[in-house]
């Protein structure tokens, strides 16, 4: 694979018009094709088989409500010495809904006054617009009308805010973030090379790659349901890693010319070498995120193989494109000594990574030790982490999702916004009504509940429906264990109980979810056992990296409870209320975090390796490895880190999450795991850590991953 890089870097590098003219008609033909599908987000998070997903079933089935529609619920909340029964309230409120009607989407508008949605003390109320269309599918025009209608009562005093199923919040693609992202990882990339032309190059090559990611994502959206969020994730991993791949095979190229080595030969050396490097990595992150798919939950597995489809296309790009830009800029690239700043920058950074290696050296034991001991301190909290998935609740303050979820909250008690649909089967049962009418007395008697409505039976009277509304929150503890009592008394009288809605749904997610974690993480850590033992012919390497890994996976989960969950340090990062952590962050995170360690375990790890089989010298190899990768992996953690940080300054509050995690996680595994506790770990190993019994090494095949047949080729120019 090496040699075949090699020739291709020699390739692009000596004919890069025919290469950009390749990749011209690739991305003419993807626009085209995508300017023709058009683009369809219209996949939910539902998993299906779980004990709410059968109660739903069964409640389309016996309750046919026709076919769902979209919804808008608009909440009213009367000026301070008036109800919304005074009459100049109930004239802008009826004007407001009139004014509503006008749209010819919308297919009922619920009367508040007739259908009794008004609180107790008579301040707030809520009407629902119910549209002939799903949610997805209501038009813009039909939400400015809403936005436009509602100004009416808003300038009549009386505050008006918004929720149901059609979201006004939308998830955005091409925003603050990633220009924020972009921005910074080229001020990295300009310290790091001197440079501002060689800054711009990585970030060229993976925007490349990215336009032609998404575009295929977009085309994709068309035949498989998949939410906006899978496109929105695909954008943050592929972008950092679009950048670091591109920097990893320049910084080796302009190391190879200041040994003496020609451009082509250079070129070629670069992408065979670190190449190999780049294209083992990313095939490692493709098959971490394709791995989600083992966790058998759909919406999860799509989310993976979108974020492994753009991986896939930035590295491919990263191969052929970045040797095709070196062909054009010729020596405009080359490390010239006449730059004074320049060659000041890189001896500092040459001196300060030695520094770096010569104190692991002289202190290993110490810093494991450290290492393990804030592992545990920064994991401690992941003990009592809790799932769920954020509802209005967790929006930010100034949304009107928040602040009508707020409002309904004030005026009909916590529960209302996570309301249990309860369906009494009794087909089994000799006298159905009887046992219906006994279930339901059960039910009234049970404690956590503020509110339930009489039971409303079907055609055949085998089975009934009713609502409960707790007395506290969807995500409150109280809550769930309420879904789990009335579960428990799934047999009583000869009735089963079946709950679902949109609480019981989530606990459902996260229970799955819960148990899915071990499995997934099970089979890509003895995948990455397996793989490490082919790549860097060892034992005791592949055991440290996946150490490593668990170690930042703890890190990641319990930094993640301590500040999403508990709230620490949550205004500083902009969470705008705190709460379970996202249901499928866990699995989500240690696929990307996996992905993510092995690349630079291999970048770092593989310039050991490469030392060590010159001279043998195992502690020597560690402080050379250090010297020459450890400046390009600490710029590419830098960029990674920034990158996925920037996403913490976007509205949803799932990107922000999954931002600040990520973030973190990178910055633990590659400053704190990679870039210390590895070396550390390898001093005190010595050649042990190199150590592979005979009779397996005659078994393995062997893998040159960082170009060994071209390293040890005679260093001269060619």
């Amino acid at each position: 694979m090496a040699k075949f890089l090699y020739n291709l870097g020699k390739f692009s590098f000596s004919k890069p018009k025919r290469m950009f003219i390749g990749w011209l008609l690739v991305l003419v033909a993807i626009v085209a094709a995508t300017i023709g599908t058009g683009v369809s987000f219209n996949g939910d998070m539902s998993i299906p088989g779980t004990k709410s997903e059968k109660a739903m079933d069964l409640l389309k089935k016996k309750f046919p409500a026709g076919e769902d529609g979209g919804t808008i619920r608009l909440i009213f909340k009367a000026p301070k010495d008036e109800t919304l029964e005074t009459k100049k309230v109930k004239h802008k409120i009826n004007e407001t809904i009139k004014e509503i009607k006008k749209d010819k989407a919308v297919k009922q508008v619920t009367d508040l006054y007739q259908t009794f949605a008004i609180s107790k003390d008579k301040k707030i109320g809520y009407a629902d617009i119910t549209y002939r269309v799903k949610s997805d599918k209501v038009k813009e025009s039909s939400k400015k009308k809403v936005l436009d209608s509602i100004e009416i009562s808003r300038n009549g005093g009386i505050q008006t805010e918004l929720g149901g199923s059609v979201t006004f919040s939308e998830i955005e693609v091409g925003g603050i973030s990633e220009v924020l992202g972009i921005v910074l990882a080229f001020l990295i990339l300009a310290f790091t090379f001197a440079s501002l032309l060689i800054a711009g190059l990585p970030i060229l090559t993976a925007l490349i790659g990215l336009i032609i990611g998404v575009m295929g994502i977009l085309i994709t959206s068309n035949f498989v349901d998949m939410s906006a969020f899978s496109l929105t994730l695909a954008v943050m991993i592929g972008l950092a890693v679009g950048i670091d791949y591109a920097l990893f095979i320049i910084s080796r190229y302009r190391q190879l010319l200041a040994e003496g080595y020609d451009l082509e030969e250079a070129a070629g050396r670069a992408v065979g070498t670190a190449g190999s490097a780049v294209l083992f990595a990313g095939v490692t992150v493709i098959i971490a995120l394709c791995g989600l798919v083992l966790v058998d939950i759909p919406f999860l597995g799509v989310m993976g193989i979108v974020a492994a489809f753009m991986v896939l296309s930035v590295m491919l790009v990263s191969l052929t494109i970045v040797p095709s830009i070196l062909g054009i800029l010729k020596d405009k690239v080359s490390p010239s000594r006449k730059n004074k700043l320049f060659a000041s920058i890189q001896t500092k950074k040459e001196k300060e990574t030695t520094r770096w290696g010569r104190f692991i050296q002289k202190y290993p034991g110490r810093i494991m030790i450290g290492v393990i001991l804030l592992t545990g301190l920064i994991s401690w909290p992941a003990l009592h982490m809790e799932l769920g998935l954020p509802d209005n609740g967790m929006k930010g303050k100034e949304t009107t999702e928040r602040k009508g979820y707020d409002l309904l909250a004030e005026g009909f008690g916590k529960g209302f916004n996570g309301p249990l649909v309860v369906i009494m089967d009794a087909s089994k049962s000799s006298k159905e009504m009887k046992a219906i009418e006994k279930s339901s007395k059960l039910l009234e008697k049970m404690d956590g509940i503020k509110q339930i409505t009489p039971a409303i039976p079907d055609a055949s009277g085998q089975y009934a429906m009713l609502t409960i509304l707790p007395k506290s929150g969807p995500e409150e503890k109280e809550t769930k264990q309420l879904v789990k009592d009335i579960r428990n008394e799934s047999s009583v009288n000869g009735t089963k109980f079946l709950v679902t809605g949109s609480t019981a749904i989530n606990i459902d997610i996260s229970d799955r979810l819960s148990k899915a974690l071990p499995k997934f993480a099970g089979v890509i850590i003895g995948f990455a056992f397996i793989l490490m033992i082919l790549v860097f012919r060892s034992l005791l390497v592949p055991f440290k990296a996946v150490l490593g890994f668990l170690m930042t996976l703890s890190a990641t989960l319990g930094f993640a409870v301590f500040v999403l969950q508990d709230g620490h340090l949550a205004q500083w990062f902009g969470i705008p209320a705190t709460g379970p952590l996202l249901n499928f962050m866990p699995v989500l995170v240690t696929g990307i975090l996996f992905g993510l360690a092995m690349d630079y375990e291999v970048f770092l790890v593989s310039r050991m390796r490469e030392e060590f089989i010159l001279t043998g010298d195992a502690k020597k190899s560690v402080v050379s490895g250090l010297k020459h990768s450890g400046r390009v992996v600490t710029a590419a953690g830098l960029i990674m880190i920034f990158v996925f940080a920037s996403f913490i300054f976007a509205e949803d509050l799932i990107i922000k999450t999954m931002g600040l995690t990520l973030a973190f996680g990178v910055l633990f595994d590659a400053f704190v795991i990679r870039m210390t506790f590895i070396p550390a770990c390898m001093m005190l190993l010595g050649r042990a850590s190199w150590y592979l019994p005979k009779w397996l090494a005659r078994w393995l095949p062997h893998i040159d991953i960082e170009g060994e047949s071209i390293s040890q080729k005679e260093k001269k120019v060619i």
